[in-house]
């Protein structure tokens, strides 16, 4: 994890958060209040953007990130290289995926490389700082298809007995 402020970052994580801030104003969120936004970089240097779409029953709510990948996936593409989420975080302490968003990130970056930015933001809409995340900073010990494969390749041999 690393905090830095906005000028020092490069012209393309700029630009992510840009993205992800003004797409977090398009967040459907009458429940909670909280709007999130997200913005993409998949391995094709295109970019891909979600916001956080409410329901009344919580099941159904599509979380900004999630969002961002699906929309990734529909494009054709399978590889996120990085993230960029803006939202409003305690202060100094920045917010962070849930879980869900984090395993579904993990899906399309099965290195754990995925760099995940993180605008935290006030509730003036106003950058208060910048933190850099690895998916794998997020997600130690993730569970990923290698269990799976294990756990295929096990059945196999036992049903071979």
């Amino acid at each position: 994890m690393i905090t830095i402020s906005l000028n020092k970052i490069n012209e393309l994580d700029k630009k992510l958060i840009d993205l992800a801030i003004k797409i977090r104003e398009k967040s459907y969120c009458p429940y909670s209040n909280y709007a999130v936004g997200a913005a993409l970089l998949a391995e094709n240097d295109e970019f891909f953007l979600g916001c956080n779409i409410e329901s009344s029953d919580y099941t159904l709510t599509t979380h900004a990130e999630m969002l961002a990948v699906d929309n990734m996936v529909q494009s054709g593409n399978r590889k996120i290289k990085k993230i960029a989420i803006a939202l409003i975080g305690k202060g100094e302490i920045p917010a962070t995926p849930c879980g869900l968003c984090r395993q579904k990130i993990l899906e399309f970056d099965k290195e754990g490389n995925c760099e995940i930015i993180i605008a935290n933001l006030n509730h003036n809409n106003e950058i208060v700082n910048i933190t850099y995340f690895t998916l794998s900073e997020l997600l130690p010990f993730s569970f990923n298809s290698s269990f799976l494969k294990y756990f295929l390749n096990f059945e196999t041999s036992n049903n071979n007995q």
